[in-house]
């Protein structure tokens, strides 16, 4: 496919043959990136695994060790496939998850400076999908798609220029075009492509038509910041906002074949992602969206701010770098990529693939189903931390020690403060998610009285989970205890069992009798 692309670029710059056919030039052209592009992109996704490792850090002590909120044992089944490995499950001890953070470090530095490439994506690759399956229960998609780029990044060309040492290995200062053609560069196009197409076909449901999805999800009972809180209340605005989500993640991919306005389609993807980081706490999201694109820039733009640079002899043509055997190894995860993408969007959703294609999407990480905020339900929730202290007073524990709030409290999960944090809470109703229910509580309490005094240590703790649902008459609320603290007594206190059934599962996972549930209309 290389050979064949290479000639109808340059016939296409009028500087090679002429035999190739529209659809091919087309296709060539919209796959080609530029060196300069992914020097950016290779700086961009360094810096977000050193900025990652640093927030993770505080919350190392519940996430990563195994008397946390995440005990290993605990993960191990929650993944519960044999073929999803991870090197932050291979020793529980609490120096090694430590290790990982560092480890992360030390590779987006190295990442960003260009130094040890592709061995040094390959090995942030292996951390990445090492600490996300690790935290598995407070995964989120930012976390996937930071593991899928890395994974297509150890066969792209990413330190050919505006790498340390770049003058050192030998090159030439060239302002002309520097475009990378090849397998690896049209499954990095295709990834992004499959993210927004499939995002968008998980919106077209009647609650985004009904122009009322961003409204909800803006909001602070939601995953909304205070200033998307804000947006949520511009009623008209909101609805516009709606509609045109889905349209816009629907129109990008195809606009990608369109090379004349991939600018301003970067540029519009940019400032998209920009708005989703104010305006909603999801994490690391937005941010590695914005490297996607970064990468997708085409040379012109780079010629028009006449960024020449020095191009390194090893990646003067980027396909020279990407011996056969790795090109066989990213076609054939290009297959597997296709298929996962095609499993997880198309008419087969909820079936099983064959066994030999699901254990290569788990060892790949190649998993495609991008269906962010797919379903927006019609109501607002939160959650709350009910501590009792010693001194008598009750607080609460989710939101630092704030007075308690059991009613729409302020800030809502925006409040909490740790997205991860966010995360968990948010799942922890669902029937895969309740088994770290009490993890959750006693790893609370312990790092609570861990750096209180005596008289404010936590002698007992409900978490609760409550959310108002529209009703005709009049909105209604249902609070359900989803974890509490100290376990269950023989006096009966803590009755996590109740929490722990399975039965009468309710339609969003939550058991309808799986704990004290308390419904009262809102006046």
């Amino acid at each position: 496919m290389t050979k064949d692309l290479r000639p109808c670029l340059a016939a296409d710059r009028g500087a090679g043959p002429a035999g190739c056919g529209p659809v091919r030039r087309l296709v060539g052209r919209a796959t080609s990136l530029d060196l300069r592009s992914l020097a950016v992109f290779r700086v961009i996704v360094g810096t977000i695994l050193v900025a990652d490792a640093l927030a993770r850090l505080p919350g190392a002590p519940l996430t990563l060790t195994a008397d946390g909120v995440l005990p290993p044992d605990l993960v191990r089944r929650f993944i519960g496939h044999p073929w999803s490995w991870s090197v932050g499950l291979w020793c529980d001890a609490a120096w090694w998850g430590y290790g990982l953070l560092w480890a992360e470090g030390v590779c987006g530095v190295l990442l960003a400076a260009g130094i040890g490439l592709p061995w040094t994506t390959t090995a942030a690759w292996v951390v990445v999908v090492s600490l996300v399956r690790r935290t598995a229960p407070v995964t989120n998609a930012g976390d996937v798609f930071l593991a899928v780029l890395l994974f297509w990044g150890q066969f792209l060309p990413l330190g050919s220029v505006w790498a340390w040492g770049a003058a050192d290995r030998g090159g030439w200062r060239s302002r002309e075009p520097l475009p990378h053609h090849g397998v690896a560069a049209f499954a990095l196009t295709l990834q992004v492509a499959a993210v927004y197409l499939s995002a968008g076909m998980g919106k077209w449901n009647d609650v985004w038509w009904s122009g009322e999805a961003v409204g909800y999800a803006l909001s602070v009972h939601d995953h909304g910041t205070t200033l998307g809180n804000l947006v949520a209340g511009w009623r008209w605005g909101a609805r516009w906002l709606t509609w045109a989500t889905p349209v816009v993640e629907l129109a990008g991919p195809v606009l990608l074949l369109v090379p004349r306005v991939r600018i301003p389609l970067v540029g519009v993807f940019i400032l998209f992602h920009g708005a989703i980081a104010v305006t909603m706490d999801v994490c690391l999201f937005p941010w590695v969206g914005i490297a996607a694109w970064v990468a997708l820039l085409p040379g012109s733009f780079w010629d028009r701010i006449g960024a020449g640079t020095i191009v390194t002899t090893a990646g003067s043509d980027g396909e020279a770098r990407l011996d056969p055997a790795r090109r066989i190894l990213c076609l054939a995860a290009l297959g597997i990529a296709a298929v996962a993408f095609a499993h997880a969007n198309g008419p087969w959703q909820g079936s099983r693939l064959p066994a030999g294609l699901q254990h290569a999407v788990q060892l790949t990480f190649l998993e495609q189903d991008w269906r962010v905020f797919g379903e927006i339900r019609p109501q607002r929730q939160w959650v709350y931390g009910r501590a009792e202290l010693a001194n008598g007073a009750t607080v609460d524990i989710l939101r630092r020690g704030r007075p308690l709030e059991t009613v729409l409290p302020a800030g809502g999960f925006h409040s909490l403060g740790d997205q991860r944090l966010q995360k968990l809470l948010w799942e922890l109703p669902k029937p895969d998610h309740r088994a770290f229910a009490p993890s959750l509580a006693t790893g609370l309490v312990k790092a609570w009285n861990a750096s209180h005094p005596p008289g404010e240590q936590i002698v007992a703790l409900e978490i609760h989970g409550a959310r108002m649902v529209r009703a005709r008459r009049a909105d209604t609320i249902q609070d359900v205890l989803m974890a509490t603290w100290p376990p269950r007594s023989p006096t009966g206190r803590g009755n996590l069992e109740r929490f722990l059934r399975d039965d009468g599962a309710s339609s969003d996972g939550a058991g309808a009798d799986a704990a004290p549930t308390t419904t009262a209309p809102l006046r």
